[in-house]
């Protein structure tokens, strides 16, 4: 295989290259994605509808504090395709070396506090009655492998910067399968419990950093590090800071979200509608993965000919990476508002010798979520206008505009609408505050990148 390298990104032509870096990402991302579906049918089947509950709550807590590693990575790599382009090598290599720095410090602090505070934080999130045992156990072991999962999506981040998608592929898939063979054993083999789906997916984080440490170690990296690399420069800081802000404050709304809409179905449901919502947030991880693909392979291509100076390709790499995404959410629609009754089933488990308790959860899980699915998803096909809009501002450095539009769906719509909807509607307002949400924020995304294009990238 010829070696893949920076400079593609601005040489070859950009529909050729947005499959080239969007399929990796996608395969990775389904991966990825599948890992969390399956691992919560095998939950869901082997323990139970509260263990899927449980690991619902839990993963606003961790997936925050690993999201300070992305945060990190894709700060930082906005910088690195930047100065690639723009034949900076040295601040290439100072910039992944304050990332690794940054990611170490962040990740470890958060994970301190997190041990300290556990009692306080699970009932917070929605740990509550039955659910808290559960989330205890899980969050507690998951939580010790959370800052090599930081590493590990740092890196990711910074390995597709360098024009390698493949690699950044195999190192989303090793901790896929590895986390599903360690459930298996841990769980079904072993009756591990819920420490067993614990300790299977803190293996897996474990699994995908010894992948991404062999690649920057060896000579397959363009970025080799020596340690002078490693001390923070106030510029470099500052620039990931506020370029990674915007993936970070996503993931803080992420995890706001989670927290309102935990407490807010178990207020009007119990335990029945946190778990409808741990089934359909799988299904939003999974069934969207080509969508995020497109978008992740548009950043590095975004960001290296805006760097170069190449406005024209810059253009057509958002026109492109729009109508893929676009296609592709079309076709996820399709699937979802015809099969959700199918895809709730797979969840739940049909052992007839399940407790009293658990078989009439399962049951009200079951009929109760397929028209919850169909409104969530209701505006699938116009999301790709507000994902690519967004990641523009974030891959040429606008940090600011790339902030407000990231937040836009979540923090400034789809939460008030949560709070204020259900009041009137019960379950039904939370649903639609999905559909929405999504509508309100393509539209302002779509205005504002319009401007964008007009002002700056017109073509000569």
């Amino acid at each position: 295989m010829a070696k893949v390298t920076a400079e593609a990104l601005g040489t070859e032509p950009i529909g050729k290259l947005l499959i080239k870096q969007a399929v990796p990402a996608s395969i990775g991302i389904l991966v990825m994605s599948l890992n969390i579906l399956i691992d919560s049918i095998f939950v869901g089947n082997w323990i139970g509808s509260i263990a899927i509950a449980a690991i619902n709550v839990v993963l606003p807590v961790s997936f925050f504090i690993a999201a300070l590693g992305m945060a990190i990575g894709i700060g930082g790599s906005s910088i690195i395709s930047r100065a690639l382009g723009a034949e900076n090598r040295e601040k290439a290599l100072h910039t992944f070396g304050n990332q690794v720095t940054l990611t170490f410090i962040c990740t470890v602090s958060l994970v301190i506090l997190g041990l300290l505070f556990v009692d306080e934080i699970i009932p917070r999130f929605g740990g509550k009655g039955a659910i808290f045992d559960p989330a205890k156990i899980y969050y507690t072991i998951v939580l010790y492998g959370v800052p090599i999962l930081g590493f590990s999506m740092m890196g990711n981040t910074v390995i597709r910067a360098e024009g390698k998608p493949k690699i950044a592929m195999i190192a989303m898939i090793i901790p896929t399968v590895s986390n599903l063979l360690m459930d298996y054993l841990f769980i079904n083999i072993m009756d591990m419990g819920m420490h067993g789906a614990a300790w299977a997916t803190t293996g897996s984080y474990f699994a995908c950093f010894l992948y991404i440490f062999w690649f920057f170690s060896s000579k397959r990296s363009e970025l080799t590090l020596s340690f002078r690399h490693f001390g923070l420069q106030k510029n470099i800081v500052s620039e990931i800071a506020s370029l990674g802000g915007v993936t970070l404050a996503r993931q803080a709304v992420v995890s706001l979200t989670y927290l309102l809409m935990n407490n807010i179905l178990f207020n009007i449901g119990q335990e029945g509608l946190v778990a409808v919502y741990a089934i359909i947030g799988r299904t939003l991880m999974f069934a969207l993965f080509p969508v995020f693909g497109v978008t992740q392979g548009f950043l590095p291509i975004a960001g290296y000919n805006y760097g170069a100076n190449r406005y024209p390709r810059v253009r057509e790499t958002i026109n492109t990476a729009i109508a893929y995404a676009a296609a592709v959410a079309t076709l996820v629609f399709i699937g979802l508002m015809t099969f959700p009754e199918d895809i709730a089933a797979l969840f739940l488990s049909k052992n007839p010798d399940l407790s009293a308790e658990e078989l009439a959860l399962n049951k009200f899980v079951l009929a109760n979520t397929a028209e919850p699915m169909r409104w969530v998803f209701a505006a699938t096909p116009i999301i790709a206008l507000q994902l690519i809009g967004a990641a523009y501002f974030q891959a040429v450095g606008k940090a600011v505009p790339a902030l407000l539009l990231t937040l836009s769906r979540q923090g400034f719509f789809f939460i008030p609408l949560v709070l204020i909807l259900p009041k009137f509607y019960g379950a039904l307002g939370v649903w639609i505050s999905f559909p929405i949400a999504d509508v309100l924020a393509t539209i302002v995304t779509g205005y504002f990148l319009n401007r964008e294009v007009r002002k700056n990238m017109i073509v000569s």
